[in-house]
């Protein structure tokens, strides 16, 4: 069976919570290394692959959402803390999903890097990855400099 024609599925490490996303291929996969990324993950980035928020289908039960700034929202599993989605809160933008919840995370295949500004000086990781720094050009900083972080 051709890989792009199977279901992009995914779901936390309990089985609480599962996703199937009604697409060919995943959007943008992307590394995230800022702080906001880190904390939310627990890791040293989040890595993220996104669809239209209208071809993502919960199928077993539902994230628990954190408002994690005034301008975007995560999803996790209330049962066993799986970070599963970052979005932001403009009804046009992409749902994302952590490429780690995904059944097949190798169709996700890291394409960019966002927030190198915040990237650990130790992590050797995609190297030949094209890097941006968050707010980069005048439309992001200005879209970014309303920012309001509702992490501790």
């Amino acid at each position: 069976m051709n890989p792009a024609s199977r279901p992009i599925s995914g779901g936390c490490q309990c089985g609480a919570v599962r996703y199937v996303m009604h697409v060919d291929r995943l959007e943008k996969p992307h590394v995230c290394h800022c702080r906001m990324c880190q904390r939310a993950t627990g890791g040293v980035f989040a890595a993220l692959a996104g669809c239209p928020k209208a071809s993502l289908e919960w199928v077993k039960g539902k994230p628990a959402i954190f408002p994690s700034s005034n301008l975007a929202e995560r999803g996790f599993c209330r049962d066993c803390g799986t970070p599963l989605t970052f979005t932001y809160l403009d009804p046009k933008a992409r749902i994302y999903v952590t490429i780690g919840s995904l059944d097949e995370p190798e169709r996700a295949a890291i394409e960019v890097q966002y927030g190198v500004e915040s990237k650990l000086s130790w992590v050797r990781f995609c190297e030949d990855v094209p890097g941006e720094i968050t707010g980069g050009t005048p439309e992001e900083a200005q879209f970014f400099a309303g920012l309001k972080s509702n992490q501790g």
